[in-house]
C-alpha cells in the first residue's frame, strides 16, 4: 500500500488539458500529485471524499491587481469572509469606509479556487524603479493600490517582501510598463530619450531574469499612454529575448478597438514577442458587436502562425480609477499635478470640452458611454456616495458631472475607484467561447467600498452560469481556460494540470451546484459549491472555511 500526505478519493478528474474527464484518485506527497486508479490501495493521514465532485488543477488568475493587498495591514484578519451582511462587515481589518479590509479581500480570491495569481497587469506593478525615483512614486501607490506599500527597485525586492509574509496561494507578477516608465522618467508626457529607454530596457531585463512573468502595458493609463509604439516595441523585444509574453491593455477598447489591436499586433511582429491581449472587450455603445470583427481577426492571425491569446472576465461591467475618465494630459505629472488642474476652473473647462469632443488617440470612456454608466465603487472619505452614478450625483447637486468628479477626486486625494457598465452580454459570451481565450478576474482588491464582484465571483460564475446553465462551454474546456491554458502561456511549469509529478494545487468542486454569489451590492459574498482548495499539497480552504495553512509562494518563471 502506498502512503501519501493527502488522498483525494472518488472524484471526477478534469485534468486541465481539455481531455475527457475521468474517475481517479489523487495522492499528494511532498507537494506533488500522483494519479491513481479508482480505489487503488493507498493511505494518508487525511482523506478528502470527492465522490460526486470534480477535481481540477487550482485555478490560475492571469489578470489581477492584487500586487499590494497582502502587504496592507489586516491581511490576516480575513478568516471572516462574506459581504456586508455577513462576516466581512465584522472583519477587524475593515477598509477605511467600513467596507472590506485586506484580510477579506485576500481570501475572496482563494475561496473561489484561485491557487495562483498573476499581478502587475495593465502596465502597473510595484517594481521596477531607479532608487532616486522611489520616494516620489510611493504617493502614487496609495492612489493605485489603496495604501502606501512602497515601490521596489526590482522583482527580487518585490518577491522578497511577499515571501516574508505568510500567504495561502501563490503569486507572480508581470513588469508594468507604466511603473517602469515612471521609475525612470517620472509621469511626464513626453518621449523617453534614447538613454532613458536604454535604462528602461536594462531594468526590464533584470526583472525578467529574476523571474518576472512578462511585460504588461496599460496604454489607456498614464504614463503608459504617453509612450509611442516604438518605445513599446523596444521593451517587448526584451521580453521576447527571455521567451516571455507581451501582455497589453490595448490603447483603446472602445470605438478604436480594431486600430488598437493592430498596434498590438505590430508590436508583437516587430519585437518577436508572443502577444496576450488583456480582458478583451469591445466596450462603449460605439463598439458593441465589434467582437464579430476582432475575434475573426485574432483567429486569422493565429492561423498564420502568430502566438496570440487573450483573457476575459464574465461580466458586462469593468472597473478602474475615476481619474482615468479624464483626458491623458490632465494626469501629466501624476496626481499632484492633476490636483492643481482640477482646482483650476479653466482647466476643468478644458477637461469638459475634451470629454465632449474627444482627443485624438484617447479612449474617452465617458464620451463612449456617459456618466450614467459610471458608478462610484470606493470613495474612502465619502462612503455614502458608493453605488451611485456620477450622473445621479450631479443631478442631485444640480451640478455638472465633470465638476462632481473633479471635486470628489480632490476630496479623496485621487483615491476613487469606479465601475463602468460599458459592455453587452453578446460580446462577453463570444470572447468566453473563443478557443484561445483564458479566464482572468481583473480583480481590483482595494480595501473599503464596493469592489467589482469579479474578484470574488469570476471562476464559479464561469463554471456555473456559463458552463452549466447556458451550456456555452463544456466542463473540460472551462477548466482548461482556467488552468492548463494560462499555465502554458505564462510558463508556469508543472502547474495547471493534474498528472504525475505536477504541483499539488487542486480545487474540488460540485459541478451541479457551483455558482457565484458576489453582487455589485455585496461584492465579496463567497461562492457555493467549492468543496476544497489545496495549495502545495495542503488544504487551505475546506467547505468554504479558511484553514491555518499558508503554503503559498512567489513563483518565478
Amino acid at each position: 500500500m502506498v502512503s501519501f500526505d493527502l488522498l483525494v478519493r472518488g472524484g471526477l478528474v478534469v485534468d486541465g488539458t481539455a481531455a475527457a474527464a475521468r474517475l481517479a484518485d489523487i495522492g499528494v506527497a511532498k507537494g506533488r500529485v500522483t494519479v491513481l486508479p479508482p480505489g487503488h490501495p493507498a493511505a494518508a493521514p487525511e482523506v478528502l471524499d470527492a465522490e460526486g465532485m470534480a477535481v481540477a488543477p487550482g485555478f490560475i488568475d492571469v489578470h489581477t491587481h492584487s500586487d499590494a493587498v497582502s502587504l496592507l495591514p489586516g491581511r490576516e484578519s480575513g478568516a471572516s469572509i462574506g459581504g456586508p451582511g455577513e462576516a466581512a462587515a465584522r472583519d477587524p481589518g475593515e477598509g477605511p469606509s467600513g467596507g472590506p479590509g485586506a484580510g477579506a479581500l485576500v481570501w475572496a480570491s482563494v475561496v473561489q479556487g484561485v491557487t495562483t495569481e498573476i499581478c502587475g497587469n495593465c502596465g502597473s506593478s510595484l517594481f521596477p524603479a531607479l532608487p532616486e525615483r522611489l520616494a516620489e512614486m510611493r504617493r502614487e501607490t496609495r492612489v493605485t493600490f489603496g495604501g502606501e506599500v512602497g515601490i521596489f527597485e526590482d522583482f527580487a525586492g518585490f518577491a522578497a517582501r511577499h515571501s516574508a509574509l505568510p500567504r495561502a496561494n501563490h503569486l507572480t507578477s508581470l513588469v508594468g510598463h507604466g511603473t517602469l516608465r515612471a521609475g525612470v522618467l517620472g509621469h511626464a508626457d513626453r518621449p523617453a530619450t534614447p538613454a532613458e529607454l536604454d535604462t528602461m530596457c536594462s531594468l526590464l531585463d533584470l526583472a525578467l531574469s529574476q523571474g518576472a512573468a512578462g511585460l504588461s502595458t496599460g496604454l489607456i493609463y498614464t504614463p503608459g499612454t504617453y509612450a509611442s509604439t516604438d518605445e513599446v516595441v523596444a521593451l517587448a523585444a526584451v521580453a521576447a529575448r527571455h521567451g516571455k509574453p507581451y501582455v497589453t491593455h490595448l490603447r483603446d477598447e472602445m470605438s478604436r478597438v480594431e486600430e488598437a489591436l493592430e498596434e498590438a499586433v505590430e508590436i508583437a511582429r516587430r519585437s518577436g514577442a508572443a502577444l496576450h491581449v488583456s480582458h478583451h472587450k469591445t466596450a462603449g455603445k460605439y463598439a458593441w458587436g465589434r467582437t464579430e470583427r476582432t475575434l475573426p481577426r485574432i483567429a486569422e492571425l493565429r492561423d498564420s502562425g502568430m502566438d496570440l491569446t487573450c483573457d476575459v472576465y464574465p461580466y458586462t461591467a469593468g472597473s478602474t480609477s475615476l481619474a482615468a475618465m479624464l483626458p491623458p494630459w490632465a494626469n501629466d505629472g501624476g496626481f499632484a499635478a492633476l490636483a492643481v488642474r482640477l482646482a483650476d476652473p479653466a482647466e476643468r473647462e478644458r477637461m469638459r470640452r475634451a470629454i465632449a469632443e474627444g482627443v485624438p488617440g484617447w479612449e474617452n470612456t465617458v464620451g463612449n458611454g456617459g456618466w450614467d454608466r459610471i458608478s462610484i465603487a470606493c470613495a474612502p472619505r465619502h462612503p455614502e456616495l458608493e453605488g451611485r452614478t456620477v450622473a445621479d450625483l450631479a443631478a442631485s447637486a444640480n451640478a455638472d458631472p465633470v465638476d462632481v468628479a473633479a471635486d470628489l477626486l480632490l476630496a479623496e486625494g485621487g483615491e476613487v475607484t469606479i465601475i463602468s457598465h460599458s459592455m453587452v452580454e453578446e460580446d462577453v459570451q463570444r470572447v468566453l467561447a473563443a478557443p484561445y481565450a483564458m479566464i482572468g478576474s481583473d480583480g481590483v482588491p482595494k480595501p473599503g467600498g464596493r469592489p467589482h464582484p469579479r474578484w470574488a465571483g469570476t471562476y464559479p460564475r464561469v463554471l456555473g452560469r456559463y458552463r452549466r446553465d447556458l451550456g456555452l462551454l463544456s466542463l473540460e474546456t472551462a477548466v482548461h481556460k482556467m488552468t492548463g491554458m494560462p499555465a502554458a502561456r505564462f510558463g508556469l511549469t508543472d502547474r495547471g494540470v493534474i498528472r504525475d509529478g505536477a504541483h499539488a494545487d487542486l480545487v474540488v468542486f460540485d459541478p451541479a451546484t457551483v455558482a457565484d454569489r458576489a453582487t455589485f451590492g455585496e461584492p465579496l459574498l463567497p461562492p457555493v459549491g467549492i468543496h476544497a482548495v489545496i495549495v502545495a499539497g495542503e488544504i487551505v480552504v475546506h467547505d468554504g472555511t479558511p484553514r491555518a495553512a499558508r503554503p503559498g509562494t512567489v513563483v518565478r518563471t
